[in-house]
């Protein structure tokens, strides 16, 4: 009997193993993280990457034409490199612009492509030179909800307010 438990206890352990290694391999199809079969990868240099992530999509006109593959700082000018995995039979011209954008205020980010007009493609390899980082919407709600400083807050905090006349007492004489 006890040799039966435990051939049961192997065999459910390999059905548990097929189970994981199937959910891994739906999960990284699903994902996209790597490419696939005849994409092309181009880059692209951001200031501020944001929550940019390897996964995110690539679009064009809001439809989705790759994803991101790699995201690398580079040490000497400390920009975000995003490498943009690019289905084949998008050919983008040479002057095309990248920007990062939010898909929510609680949700990821992904980068949007607008082509441009030249009549040269980016090679595989190649790089889009114009390129708007990622904003900060938290920072910048913060900014309109406190400001702190600029040219005209001090002055104002440090002079008290004129006195309304309708509100002070009559000078008696």
């Amino acid at each position: 009997m006890a040799l039966r438990e435990q051939w049961a206890e192997t065999a459910m352990g390999v059905v548990v193993l097929a189970l994981a290694a199937g959910f891994l391999t739906y999960s990284l199809s699903v994902g996209g993280v790597h490419m696939k079969r005849g994409e092309y990868e181009i880059s692209a240099k951001f200031g501020e990457a944001g929550s940019l992530s390897p996964g995110a999509a690539v679009s064009v006109a809001g439809v989705k034409v790759g994803t991101v593959s790699q995201i690398t700082l580079e040490p000497k000018t400390y920009l975000a490199v995003a490498k943009l995995s690019i289905d084949p039979t998008v050919k983008l011209p040479a002057d095309s612009t990248a920007k990062i954008t939010s898909d929510g205020i609680l949700g990821g980010a992904h980068v949007a492509i607008a082509p441009g007009a030249s009549l040269e493609d980016l090679k595989p390899g190649g790089e889009i030179e114009n390129t708007q980082g990622a904003v900060d919407l938290f920072g910048l709600i913060g900014s309109v909800i406190r400001p702190q400083g600029g040219s005209g807050d001090a002055a104002a905090s440090s002079t008290p307010a004129p006195a309304n006349p309708a509100t002070q007492p009559a000078e008696s004489y």
